[in-house]
């Protein structure tokens, strides 16, 4: 008992939410409520040309009661006017209703992809607040899902789901009070079902929820495998892994489909029980009606017509029945797309952030420690030092030592467990994050470009660049030369994560954002780490023009990138086991100590 009331308080929560977010939307609900509500008397006059055909056409029978005040005084009523009259009336409520149809379809569309779309904008926009963490956690395929599947739920809910069920309530209540005055016997033997169908939907709504959630959690699982599987497609492709990966996907998919299956049979189940349930109801309507004829009660016209009302009565019963069932599968969706919603972003931007329009670029570490997630593993641990303006600090150390967690912390992309990190002699916590980030520019290791120009590529760092900062960016990026040569220029589209270029190429089109940004901090991640010799020379050229002026932290395992560094931090599992900072590196005895292993004094120099 107290499961069932729970279960419901949430629903009603749920619901509850729903319809606040949908706020803005409510006039187009609203009209789309009323122009449902017109299939109600539409409804009712479906089976009025088949009683007047029978009653006055073949019978004596006076016109219906609800038609009457719109006939005129002057008709009179033959076997022939009564025919033309029920005819004329049965095209004239078929136009109407495809009228209302169309109408409503249009209306239910337009609201509903409105819907969908800010519905799906507010996830998005979601996504991109939430920490890097998050993202670590939940994997990629995860949030495709969300706004792929689960936003598109609300559209469903909302236009048809339940504006439909509530008409339906609407119709049934027309539907009881025609039938009433006809013959209020048959309408209670009609109605008695009602209380069975609610007691089935109420067994079954909860057994579907559950199967709709393992059916999200599956599916979501088989399209991990393909996003996984499409971004190292070289590597699978390089180990001959194809069919062990499609092997794979199967499996995924086989659980997905039994999942879908044992829903498919628990809703079939339920639609076989709402269908069998009321067939017993129009039987018996229709048993006691034919008896009530052939004792004189009620004409043959009235049973005729008391059934087209009784099985008109029953759809929207059924109507009711159905789409509470299918709800269960969409407030599944909605229940993990609110779940979305509904996660804190682990860094928080403060309720009155300090503005930073340029730093200084003095940077200082006090006692940071951080770590990954629920796990006791220190990623750094104790690190303290500090960077002041214009400092080039090489940042050394092996695979995994922490290196890339030490300045993904200067980007807030995640926030020390412990101590604080400092840009001119101020928490980071404490500035906006977006004038906190437009401090920075970051060229990476593997370079990240869209599937869009080079242009736009380029302007990326900033917002309304012209065309000439565009390509004053890209010569000194070294850059301009081999875009000239291609056929478009720089309106060449780069394809997906720019795989139609070389890595070099599209190292040097990062280097043109950082160019472009004219950030007072610079972060390069082993930028000449994945090119050849050739290519390197142009960069290594293009980045010493880059880092003048500049705070720059440089992670390198090449020495060819450290000859600029005026200061050195060694990390180790963590920890900053030795820095050099100006004044002391003074001989290649002294780097060697802090260089990577293979290194010599003479080619970090040079």
């Amino acid at each position: 008992m107290r499961m069932t009331a729970l279960t419901k308080n949430h629903d009603l929560m749920l619901y509850n939410r729903l319809f606040r977010w949908a706020r803005p939307y409510w006039p187009h609900l609203v009209a789309l409520f009323l122009l449902s509500l017109l299939a109600t008397p539409l409804a009712l006059l479906v089976p009025l040309p088949l009683k007047i055909a029978l009653d006055s056409g073949l019978g004596s029978k006076p016109l219906p009661h609800l038609i009457r005040p719109f006939v005129p005084t002057e008709f009179r009523l033959t076997p022939t006017s009564a025919l033309v009259f029920a005819v004329g009336l049965l095209i004239a409520v078929t136009i109407l209703t495809q009228i209302q149809a169309l109408a409503l379809a249009l209306l239910k569309t337009h609201t509903g992809e409105k819907l969908l779309l800010e519905f799906r904008s507010d996830l998005f926009r979601q996504m991109q607040r939430l920490s890097l963490s998050y993202h670590d956690d939940k994997g990629t395929a995860e949030s495709l899902y969300n706004v792929q599947y689960d936003a598109a739920a609300i559209q469903t809910i909302v236009t048809e789901r339940f504006i439909p069920l509530i008409g339906s309530a609407f119709t049934l209540l027309g539907m009881l009070y025609v039938t009433m005055q006809i013959d209020w016997q048959l309408a209670l033997i009609a109605l008695v079902i009602s209380p069975v169908l609610f007691l089935i939907s109420k067994i079954y709504r909860r057994r579907l929820r559950r199967g709709s959630r393992e059916v999200k959690k599956l599916e979501r699982s088989a399209m991990g495998v393909v996003q996984e599987v499409l971004g190292a497609l070289r590597v699978v492709k390089a180990f001959g892994k194809e069919e062990d990966e499609r092997g794979r996907f199967v499996r995924r998919s086989f659980e997905g489909m039994r999942a879908r299956l044992k829903l498919a049979l628990a809703e079939g189940r339920y639609n076989f029980l709402v269908g069998l349930t009321t067939a017993i109801g129009t039987a018996t309507v229709l048993f006691v009606g034919f008896r009530q004829v052939q004792s004189g009660v009620i004409t043959l016209g009235d049973l005729m017509l008391m059934m087209g009302y009784v099985t008109q009565l029953y759809e929207p019963l059924k109507t009711m029945g159905k789409n509470s069932a299918s709800l269960q599968s969409y407030l599944a969706n909605i229940e993990r797309a609110f779940a979305l919603l509904d996660e804190l972003p682990e860094v928080a931007e403060k309720t009155n952030p300090r503005p930073l329009v340029r730093a200084s670029g003095k940077i200082a570490f006090q006692n940071v420690s951080f770590r990954y997630g629920q796990t006791n593993l220190s990623a750094l641990n104790q690190v303290s030092f500090q960077a002041d303006p214009g400092m080039r600090v090489g940042i050394v150390g092996p695979t995994g030592a922490g290196k890339t967690t030490l300045v993904s912390l200067l980007l807030r992309f995640y926030d020390p467990v412990e101590g604080e990190v400092l840009l001119d002699d101020v928490d980071l916590r404490e500035y906006r994050l977006a004038d906190l980030r437009n401090q920075f520019a970051l060229v990476q290791q593997e370079p990240v470009l869209f599937s869009s120009s080079l242009a736009e590529n380029i302007a990326y760092a900033r917002a309304g660049a012209s065309v000439e900062e565009i390509q004053a960016a890209a010569k000194a990026a070294n850059a301009h030369e081999f875009i000239s040569k291609l056929s478009e220029g720089y309106q060449t589209l780069v394809g997906e994560r720019g795989m139609r270029l070389s890595g070099g190429e599209r190292q040097r089109i990062s280097l043109a954002r950082a160019f472009l940004k004219n950030a007072p901090i610079l972060i390069l991640d082993e930028p000449t780490s994945s090119v050849d010799v050739r290519t390197e020379g142009a960069i290594l050229d293009a980045l010493e023009r880059l880092i003048r002026g500049r705070t720059t932290f440089i992670i390198a395992h090449r020495g060819s990138t450290l000859r600029w560094c005026n200061a050195l931090l060694q990390i180790d599992h963590g920890r900053l086991v030795s820095s050099t900072f100006p004044g002391s590196l003074e001989t290649d005895e002294q780097l060697l100590t802090l260089a990577p292993p293979g290194l010599t004094g003479k080619n970090i120099r040079d």
